[in-house]
């Protein structure tokens, strides 16, 4: 089993933007100890306490503060952007850390229509491009055509498309690039997308299929404890899905609350992007969704309010499959 991070950079109540970022650099830099592989950002905007908007500077600024772990981007909004320019930006961090760069792109909007308007300048959405975005990407990034983006390094940036579903996984196989499912956020869809990537592939900009799932993992050191700390997440997406303060608030905030039916009802729902439990159930579940997925490459979000238990998880998770 193979495990990195993917980080939305979720911020705690009572926590500021920069102190977020502080903690997260620390993070990074405990998970390369464990023997995590890599480290992800995710990009999202016009939220209030997500902290993760420019996945390229994070990628930089863990890469100058690790010395091994791969750094990536899960994902950059390409339909809002210049392919060029994005292949500029992966190239010169390629440039600043060779073979540690693993460049991640998606199609998603980023927020509403007016922050996707102003993330592309007044730009008409562009979603229906991203077909056409990618492969100039992947050429651009593989040193292709008559225009070429710089810096001209030795080695390409490995590239995957994020998806949801068959038709993402169809692209990213034609393309010959990587992939990775959402299961954190589709968890209904993984089984027949992976498959139809590796069915698919074709030998493009990689040799070989490369294949990740993203999940939603909290581990504590017994079942009850996990369930302590996971309610400060289910609360947390909760907030995030009704569009209200998107901050991770504390587990005795959250056990002030009352919850209506629907919402219980909608936390259960979403229990099924997640893994929730002790390390016993954790690795069963784990062992289970990579058999069906046939997929043993695994990008980790865990979205709680205490960063040291967040750390434990991820420290738990890895001592199960050494």
């Amino acid at each position: 089993m193979r495990f990195g991070i993917l980080d939305q950079m979720a911020q705690p109540k009572q926590s500021s933007a920069e102190e977020v970022a502080a903690e997260t650099i620390k993070v990074a830099q405990y998970v390369e100890q464990l023997g995590y592989h890599s480290y992800w950002f995710a990009e999202h905007h016009g939220t209030k306490g997500l902290v993760s908007s420019s996945p390229e500077i994070m990628m930089a600024a863990i890469a100058s503060n690790t010395k091994q772990l791969s750094v990536g981007s899960g994902g950059i909004l390409l339909p809002q952007y210049s392919a060029y320019k994005v292949a500029s930006q992966l190239l010169q961090l390629q440039a600043l850390f060779p073979d540690r760069i693993e460049a991640g792109v998606g199609r998603s909007p980023g927020g509403s229509e007016r922050i996707r308007a102003l993330l592309a300048d007044g730009k008409p959405n562009q979603q229906e491009e991203y077909p056409d975005k990618l492969a100039a990407l992947a050429r651009y990034l593989n040193r292709e055509g008559s225009v070429r983006a710089a810096p001209r390094t030795k080695e390409s940036p490995k590239l995957f498309s994020l998806g949801l579903g068959e038709n993402s996984a169809e692209l990213a196989a034609k393309l010959g690039i990587g992939y990775v499912y959402g299961h954190f956020i589709n968890p209904y869809r993984g089984e027949a997308a992976l498959q139809t990537y590796q069915e698919t592939f074709t030998t493009g900009y990689l040799n070989n299929p490369l294949a990740r799932s993203a999940i939603f993992i909290v581990c504590g050191e017994s079942d009850d404890h996990a369930e302590e700390l996971a309610i400060s997440q289910d609360a947390w997406l909760l907030q995030v899905e009704k569009g209200l303060d998107s901050r991770v608030p504390s587990v005795v905030e959250v056990k002030a609350r009352s919850w209506n039916e629907k919402d219980r009802q909608r936390i259960q729902n979403n229990r099924k992007r997640m893994i929730i439990g002790g390390p016993s159930k954790v690795k069963e579940e784990l062992q289970v969704l990579s058999e069906r997925y046939q997929c043993d490459d695994w990008l980790i979000l865990t979205n709680i309010y205490d960063n040291h238990e967040k750390c434990m998880s991820y420290q738990r998770i890895i001592e199960m499959f050494p």
